[in-house]
């Protein structure tokens, strides 16, 4: 037996104390409140105080840089180019009116102006094209504090390089081991929870277990990000039997999408943690997980999709048609294969406030730990969203252009750019047939004049 001095005997009566105190607090002001979905208002307040001290930084550095005669990098928010949304041919009509002084009826098929539209457009694309800057973290104008998210980020003071120090003591030694025990407390409740749920029988009582249950377990995990989150027309939330459709930016989506409502995930067999969490939760509820080999199989996945979404007393499904993460500033083209189906989509908007945090997973720079990191050392994650009135496919309608209708709903609400690029060039190359469209386009154009003159 080891006697304890009567210092060491204070030290671990004082850590007991602390201890003590943390866990009540944590279960009074975030456990017992995630299990309520209620919230006593901590967290909007702690927003609005970044909010001044953001404004007073962003302040101080301007009026710093411009004591010191520095320039300060501004973000082009609507890129470097100033574009017209004109078409190819009215484009190629300007540049033939300015170059010559022909009437534009008598001008020939091909002139060798034409080339400079091209030329032109290259050029643009090099310099500002609107397809790989959906790819990186959204610029910010202001300063958040956090040296990752601001260029001008340099020593411009004694008082606001103190600020950022304090900022990184309290991100870093406060909230990061916080958030991660919250993160464990919600990971480990669902694990358990979903576990001895599935070993009930089925029925109505095990259905309210299971959604409650989930709903917990999410809202936990949400405040693990101190994420404040504000939902719109929740009367338009999903329903049984339907598709839920929404812009992604971030594997959190789900989370914060789950922590308001019941979802059947869609998603590839894991192993690992991942894959103890998809065991459990497919007990206590009727997720869709695929092997491996099943994910390249449309018709398989089509059909296993479907034969959920015909059983009405089924959840419905939550599915990110992008396919991959985009920084929040568009919706990219939508994979028609969950619009083929012929089920009710109930579209819904994300959007978040880069002001507090990046929600953003630049999954091609960042692996998912290092990412995980970055959120919990971020001050929060801030977003809004908003359930869309359910749409369905019109008779005359196919899944690419239901599918497009979805994206442009979800893009206009939530105040997106809505492009028709695959999200998938992330990785890969242009394809070929997108270099053949605009051929087309001119030879189209070329031969629609021929054709005119014959007539006439």
């Amino acid at each position: 037996m080891f006697l304890l001095l009567p210092f060491d005997s204070l030290i671990v009566n004082l850590l007991g104390i602390s201890l003590t105190v943390l866990f009540t607090l944590l279960l009074v002001f975030i456990i017992v409140p995630a299990v309520f979905g209620v919230s006593f208002g901590i967290r909007k307040l702690y927003m609005k105080t970044l909010l001044k001290i953001f404004a007073w930084a962003t302040l101080r550095m301007e009026r710093g840089a411009k004591e010191k005669n520095h320039q300060l990098y501004k973000p082009y928010t609507n890129g470097i180019i100033a574009k017209d949304p004109t078409s190819l041919e009215e484009e190629i009509k300007e540049i033939r009116r300015s170059g010559s002084n022909k009437a534009l009826d008598k001008t020939p098929e091909f002139e060798l102006s034409d080339i400079f539209y091209f030329c032109r457009k290259g050029m643009e694309t090099i310099m500002d094209d609107e397809v790989t800057k959906r790819f990186s973290a959204e610029e910010l104008e202001s300063w958040n504090l956090l040296s990752r998210t601001n260029y001008n980020f340099q020593y411009i003071s004694l008082r606001l390089t103190i600020l950022w120090g304090l900022g990184v003591l309290i991100r870093y030694c406060f909230l990061l081991p916080l958030r991660i025990a919250l993160a464990f407390t919600g990971i480990s409740l669902l694990v358990a929870g979903t576990t001895v749920v599935g070993y009930l029988p089925s029925g109505r009582f095990k259905e309210f277990l299971s959604k409650h249950v989930h709903l917990m377990c999410y809202r936990i995990c949400v405040r693990a990000l101190t994420a404040i989150i504000t939902y719109h027309n929740r009367k338009n939330r999903p329903r049984n039997g339907g598709i839920c459709v929404a812009n992604h930016t971030s594997p959190i989506d789900v989370i914060i999408l789950a922590s308001d409502g019941y979802y059947a995930m869609v998603g590839q067999v894991h192993g690992g943690l991942m894959g103890v969490i998809q065991r459990a939760m497919v007990k206590a509820c009727p997720h869709v997980w695929f092997e491996r080999s099943e994910v390249k199989d449309r018709h398989l996945v089509a059909k296993r999709l479907t034969e959920h979404v015909q059983d009405k007393s089924k959840l419905p499904i939550l599915i990110f048609p992008e396919g991959t993460c985009i920084n929040n500033t568009s919706v990219m083209m939508f994979k028609k294969g969950s619009f083929e189906i012929g089920a009710t989509v109930y579209p819904v908007a994300i959007k978040y406030d880069p002001q507090f945090g990046d929600a953003f997973w630049n999954s091609s720079k960042y692996g998912m730990v290092t990412y995980l990191l970055r959120m919990m050392t971020s001050w929060a994650i801030v977003c809004s969203v908003w359930y869309l009135p359910p749409m369905t496919r019109e008779k005359e309608e196919d899944a690419v252009q239901f599918a497009n209708r979805v994206k442009s709903a979800i893009a206009r609400q939530g105040g997106l750019v809505d492009l028709l690029w695959d999200g998938g060039l992330k990785r890969e190359k242009v394809k070929d047939t997108f270099k053949e469209e605009q051929q087309k386009l001119y030879s189209k154009m070329i031969v629609g004049n021929h054709e005119d003159r014959s007539r006439s």
